[in-house]
């Protein structure tokens, strides 16, 4: 491995910091890399792996304003490039205006998410909650060329260099937005669709009509946006799509509209509303948009959806227990450690069916394992698909312990699990180029080892998940633990190989 230290970070953390999300996996990283020609420690990578796996993390520089969230943390984003049987890898600070103006201060200058906004100094914010940073931290897509940084509570898309990760601008300056960047910025989770090359977006916000959606085309023009009402501010997270339509939702889970009247913003399950579902045509009118309604639940995150004659499918992870209570013998940190424990939110593979010619809804469980965090094989994104790949995470915290594979035809399930101490990075699925199988590819995924304090990327074989990896590749250090990753095939990144 050739390594070379591309920049060092001071970090303004106390050092007897105790945050169980900003130590152990969850230590920030400070330095960036430029690391050429990595270690293999096992097997080989595969010559036909072709591509580059992008990992956006949450990796606070400066303490917090009160208390600390996970999804606070500024964005680094990793990038390991794979072709020809060789690796490369690079990391880097999403360097956002936010980040920026911190920096300059010295000090936090706005409240994370469990704050007040009025705990901020600065009066400015992006999105559904304003006086909020937009640190661009939590999901990343490859589309057109760019790799897309977005923030979950809405911000500016960071556009950056898919291989060395370069800063690109931010699209509310990119003259292909036409000027119609939206005001509350894009959320994350942006769809692209590999098929047609276009991007679909959300955004939502405190202000009436509460939620947007658009597309960009496969050069990155702007060439479609609609308002969708909804009753009131609501806190979509994700959204997904079939090869005709969109699927936007509105759950039972959202601010207390008293609590918020005062500026205070304490989400909770509203239980005798139920949850809906807004599908619309890609490119259709806000007088198009038909809404569906389902059992009350909030989905933090889509598998896929399709169409199947005149039934949309779609297939996510129902929580049982939208809102989990702290309790007393999960001690000081517990509301935080509810907010983002899997097992208490009782997150499981679920399906819906929307009937467009009755309206009609069904639903029914695809599993009853505690999972998360889902890919599939991106060229069947809006298309019928039937194997999902996902994350199992330790019980109590934030912290992805095992990936699963699930048949959804068959109801088989193939898994593999870390030991104690190591901890896995959302896996996106590698399609091989020439292959036409749904399950003919990888799985890569980022790993943490804090028994030894090192990095890898692992390479998993598609379809033997359990047999455990085909590579394990080496990393210049052990990187901070995150949210979302994508893969970008070789041929959508327009620059050259390893």
């Amino acid at each position: 491995m050739r390594t070379t230290v591309v920049h060092r970070w001071t970090s303004g953390l106390p050092t007897d910091d105790d945050h169980p999300y900003r130590t152990g996996a969850w230590r920030p990283d400070l330095v960036e890399y430029d690391a050429d020609d990595l270690d293999v420690l096992e097997g080989a990578i595969p010559e036909e792996l072709d591509g580059v796996y992008l990992r956006n993390t949450e990796n606070p520089l400066l303490p917090a304003i009160g208390r600390y969230h996970p999804f606070d943390g500024d964005g680094m984003l990793h990038a390991i490039r794979f072709a020809g049987g060789r690796a490369r890898y690079r990391n880097r600070m999403v360097r956002t205006a936010g980040l920026a103006a911190e920096l300059a201060a010295g000090r936090p200058l706005w409240a994370g998410i469990i704050e007040p906004p009025a705990s901020s100094e600065r009066t400015d914010g992006w999105g559904a909650r304003t006086r909020m940073k937009d640190a661009s931290s939590t999901d990343v897509v490859v589309h057109a060329g760019r790799a897309l940084t977005s923030f979950y509570q809405c911000g500016d898309l960071y556009q950056h260099d898919p291989e060395t990760l370069a800063p690109l601008g931010v699209a509310s300056e990119d003259p292909r937005w036409g000027g119609g960047f939206p005001t509350w910025g894009v959320s994350a989770h942006p769809k692209l669709d590999e098929h047609t090359g276009e991007l679909l977006w959300f955004a939502y916000s405190k202000e009436a009509p509460y939620l947007r959606y658009g597309v960009l085309d496969a050069a990155g023009r702007l060439v479609h946006t609609i308002d969708v009402a909804t009753p009131g501010p609501r806190l979509p997270h994700d959204m997904a799509f079939t090869e005709r339509f969109a699927i936007l939702n509105d759950f039972p889970v959202y601010w207390d509209e008293a609590l918020l009247a005062q500026g205070v913003h304490r989400p909770r399950l509203h239980k005798d509303v139920p949850s809906r579902f807004a599908i619309v045509p890609r490119r259709g009118r806000a007088d198009e948009v038909r809404w569906f309604e389902a059992s009350p639940t909030y989905v933090l995150h889509w598998i896929n959806a399709y169409e199947d004659g005149d039934v949309i499918v779609l297939d996510g992870y129902r929580q049982a227990q939208p809102m989990p209570r702290p309790t007393p013998e999960d001690g000081p940190w517990g509301p935080l450690k509810k907010q983002v424990d899997l097992w208490a939110m009782g997150t499981t593979p679920h399906r819906w069916r929307f009937d467009l010619r009755t309206g009609r809804t069904t639903e029914e469980p695809l599993a009853d394992e505690i999972c998360e965090f889902p890919t599939i094989n991106g060229r069947f994104g809006g298309r019928r698909h039937r194997h999902a790949y996902a994350m199992t995470a330790r019980r109590g915290w934030f912290l992805f312990d095992g990936l699963v594979h699930h048949d959804v035809e068959r109801g088989v399930v193939d898994r593999f699990r870390w030991p104690d101490g190591v901890y896995a990075s959302e896996s996106p699925m590698a399609p091989r180029a020439a292959g036409t199988a749904e399950d003919d590819g990888w799985v890569v995924t980022f790993v943490a080892d804090t028994v030894r304090d090192a990095g890898e990327c692992w390479v998993f074989d598609a379809r033997r998940i359990g047999d455990g990896p085909v590579a394990r590749v080496a990393l210049p250090a052990r990187m901070c633990s995150g949210t979302h990753a994508c893969w970008a095939p070789g041929g959508a990144l327009g620059g050259a190989g390893a």
